[in-house]
């Protein structure tokens, strides 16, 4: 029984909660900053501080009870996981991913993963990853009966699955084996703008569900929607109607509806944005929900949903933040519900990972597993008001962008034309236009960048096929400026160098010289400082006045003078107001990768 607020000892004693209330509150922080006015009304106050995801759903700054959670775990629309109260503690697939093209290579790496944690194996096969022929070699001492196999080998999908069934038949393991064989003709296009065969797809359905029932044949892939610089809503929707295209399939090619919803498992991005991956997962059910609604499939189908840490968030420069990021992506992964879950290697952008990453990887899910408990608690984010919210308009908004797929003639044709390409190309300048600016910060990369680092040195992973759609980096744009950077310090011996001009003491000017050097690290560009009368023997060319706005009224004009006769070809100033001698400005929100680009040129640096 809950007893009412108003009974409790402690509640009695503070005034009740009124939205109205806190608007006023907050309408006086923002009155001291001019975000609002004294006449500004109070329905209006929320939306200042209200901001858009790159999919168009609204993020607000408060949330109420009337944001309800969506029904009950374990029954439709299933956004609150599969599993229902008290069936039990069950953690999801710990699925480790292998691509050594070395079969004897690739075995070790699969066994150690499965007797230290891992459940299942992803094999990427054919080109990019093992050749088919080692197959037999890579899963020798694998029990098919207890782990099961995911296959991912793209063009080759027909020949992977046949050489993968007839392991499975010769060991007699066809009633147990376990896993899904990968077809994903649509996510074959979108990679590498040729579609796979629908038919053969299809075919390899009937035959799992007639002669090996615990096995899947297909993937509806959202990871080469994300990977182009997608957002959630466009990954959702993509995978949605690719998901619909294979079910018209299955079930033209002789399964029941049942029987074709039984063999379609959806792959997903989540990366460190934390609360929209886990409204991502809990989107996906709820929209496949939807999707068996329609269809007339029977109560209990729900989304079978494999997560898998961002490619796209991953840096190659520090990469040892990668570990941060994978952790907060796997943990929303676990509280959004994920089946399976896959954590890339911290090292995975600089080759094929080495023995510490995969265990690194995969003792990450063991945390959260064994010492976190997390798969101990049924849908830790429902009844967060803020979850809920974030979770219904990333279902709507992705049911939108299914719905103009649809429209397009269904997915292949949307591929064909370029309206996913285009609608992707469009999110992506947006993001990147927020990484140039560091509004979304890359910590090691455009922020907090270490210069004095010594990258691990990997052996180089076969490259997938390209030729679909683009695979971008969040920290590409900043890396190739390291690379520059780098470059020139080979060619040269010395590193480019900004000269950091710091006026009055210390406690006046760390904080922008703080912020200027690291920007310009961001580039690799070395900075030292000192007054403006030491540039002349610094060595730079460039420099940077950095100081209070109080002692730039005073003394900016003439320090960007003495910096100019010293030889400066140009005198940037860390802040925004307008001096003489003073060429151009750096400051919170501006282009870095403009500044950085600008000043590389000045230095002399080559692209």
């Amino acid at each position: 029984m809950t007893v009412p607020p108003e009974e409790l000892e402690l509640a009695a004693a503070f005034p009740p909660a009124e939205r109205d209330r806190w608007r006023e509150m907050v309408k006086g922080v923002l009155r001291k900053s001019g975000a609002a006015g004294e006449d500004t009304p109070l329905e209006e106050i929320e939306g200042l501080l209200t901001r858009e995801s790159y999919d168009g759903v609204p993020v607000a700054a408060l949330y109420t009870r009337d944001d309800a959670p969506s029904g009950r775990p374990g029954l439709a629309p299933y956004v609150r996981e599969v599993r229902p109260e008290g069936e039990g503690i069950a953690g999801w697939d710990v699925r480790q991913r292998h691509a050594h093209p070395d079969p004897a290579v690739t075995r070790a790496a699969v066994l150690a993963d499965l007797e230290n944690g891992a459940t299942s194996v992803w094999l990427r096969l054919g080109e990019g990853g093992l050749p088919i022929t080692g197959l037999t070699e890579a899963l020798r001492g694998v029990l098919l009966d207890l782990a099961p196999v995911v296959l991912d080998a793209g063009a080759a999908t027909g020949a992977a699955a046949d050489a993968f069934l007839s392991l499975v038949t010769e060991r007699g393991n066809a009633a147990d084996a376990a896993g899904n064989l990968g077809a994903d003709p649509l996510g074959l296009a979108a990679r590498t703008g040729t579609p796979g065969s629908m038919d053969e797809a299809a075919a390899l359905a009937v035959r799992c569900a007639r002669e090996f029932p615990k096995l899947r044949a297909i993937v509806a892939d959202g990871t080469p929607y994300h990977d182009a610089g997608g957002g959630d809503a466009e990954e959702l929707g993509a995978v949605v109607a690719a998901g619909v295209a294979y079910l018209r399939a299955l079930t033209g090619a002789g399964l029941s509806v049942d029987e074709a919803f039984g063999q379609i498992e959806f792959r997903l991005a989540v990366n460190a944005g934390q609360f929209a991956s886990i409204a991502k997962l809990r989107a996906a059910r709820r929209l496949w929900a939807r999707v068996a609604e329609v269809s007339g499939a029977a109560d209990g189908t729900a989304a079978r949903v494999h997560a898998v840490t961002s490619s796209a968030m991953m840096t190659r420069r520090d990469p040892w933040v990668n570990m941060l990021r994978t952790t907060i992506a796997t943990f929303a992964a676990g509280v959004g519900g994920a089946d399976a879950v896959t954590v890339q290697p911290f090292d995975a952008r600089l080759g094929l990972p080495d023995d510490f990453a995969r265990r690194i990887a995969r003792n990450t899910q063991t945390l959260l597993l064994e010492e976190s408990s997390l798969a101990r608690v049924v849908d830790p984010a429902g009844g967060s008001w803020y979850a809920e919210s974030l979770t219904e308009g990333l279902a709507q908004a992705a049911w939108a962008w299914f719905t103009e797929i649809e429209k397009a003639g269904g997915l292949a044709a949307a591929l064909e034309s370029g309206l996913v390409a285009d609608r992707l190309a469009t999110t992506w300048a947006r993001r990147r236009k927020d990484i140039a600016r560091r509004r979304a910060p890359l910590t090691g990369v455009s922020e907090f960048p270490n210069l004095a680092e010594t990258l691990p040195q990997r052996d180089p992973a076969p490259r997938p096929p390209g030729g679909g759609l683009p695979a971008v980096t969040y920290a590409q744009d900043f890396e190739a400026l390291r690379d520059r950077s780098d470059a020139h310090a080979e060619a040269t011996g010395a590193p480019p160098k900004v000269f950091l001009a710091t006026l009055g003491p210390i406690a006046v000017h760390t904080a922008r010289a703080s912020f200027a050097a690291n920007l310009f690290q961001a580039g690799g560009i070395e900075t030292v400082s000192g007054a403006p009368e030491e540039f002349g023997t610094s060595g730079a060319t460039v420099a940077c006045l950095c100081t209070s706005d109080r002692l730039y009224e005073e003394r900016a004009a003439e320090a960007a003078r003495v910096l100019h006769d010293a030889g400066a070809v140009k005198v940037w100033l860390a802040g925004k107001g307008t001096y003489e001698g003073v060429d151009a400005h750096v400051y919170a929100g501006c282009d870095a990768i403009e500044v950085l680009e600008t000043t590389l040129r000045d230095l002399g640096v080559n692209e």
